[in-house]
């Protein structure tokens, strides 16, 4: 098998769930006794959290070149961004080293589009739901997003940021999901893109009013395929 790079920490509840889907998946592929071949940094989320500013937004590109070439050097073969909302220095961490990086986004578009969603919403932190970085490449699969409602952002933000990053996850939080979810469909989404990895901490992706697809459980088929050595995943 191939060994990946796993860039976390982001927060340590997404990296937790990233080694359990990463090693189930393998598990299922390989026998009881398999486990996925990885390299793990954990980064300090501190001064990674709720980022505003371009100012925030170059230095936290640079905290993850810094570990995309340490985790390289060390012998990563493919690398993963543990979290979405990071997606958004992609590009800046990408031309650092000399390997590829899985875009979580990238699979979820080639997941939909396969699946004929054309119109869909998108929740998560507020810079995924509102920024262009991701949306854009759902968006170059043809598939239409709903525009994000301000109190749905806000909401989500408080919820992601004051409970979930944290290791929280309250019945409050899913009645607000659920809520949140039952109106997008009313405004027409045919499915929701679950953009933020603690979201599936107080949402359903199994049995829910319309299809979800988790980000991250989508993100970790296709890294699970290339540790696999399949070919064809990206």
């Amino acid at each position: 098998m191939n060994t990946l790079g796993l860039i976390g920490g982001m927060s340590w509840v997404s990296t937790r769930t990233y080694y359990e889907h990463l090693n189930r998946l393998v598990q299922a592929s390989r026998g009881a006794q398999a486990s996925a071949p990885l390299l793990i940094e954990s980064l300090d989320y501190t001064s990674l959290a709720r980022l505003s500013t371009k100012a925030d937004w170059d230095r936290a590109g640079q905290v993850l070149v810094a570990s995309a070439r340490r985790l390289e050097q060390a012998g990563a073969g493919t690398l993963v961004i543990a979290s979405n909302a990071m997606h958004k220095v992609y590009d800046t961490v990408a031309s650092a080293v000399t390997i590829p990086i899985i875009h979580i986004a990238e699979t979820v578009g080639v997941r939909m589009a396969s699946d004929k969603v054309s119109r869909a919403a998108l929740i998560g932190s507020r810079n995924v739901m509102v920024d262009d970085f991701y949306r854009e490449r759902l968006v170059a699969h043809d598939i239409e997003l709903l525009p994000p409602a301000l109190e749905t952002v806000d909401t989500l933000d408080r919820i992601i940021y004051d409970e979930l990053v944290q290791g929280k996850a309250t019945r409050q939080a899913e009645r607000e999901l659920k809520t949140i979810i039952v109106n997008l469909e009313r405004q027409g989404a045919e499915a929701i893109v679950l953009g933020c990895t603690e979201l599936e901490m107080v949402v359903d992706v199994d049995a829910n009013v319309l299809p979800i697809y988790d980000c991250t459980r989508i993100h970790c088929e296709a890294a699970a395929a290339w540790i696999l050595g399949d070919a064809k995943a990206k």
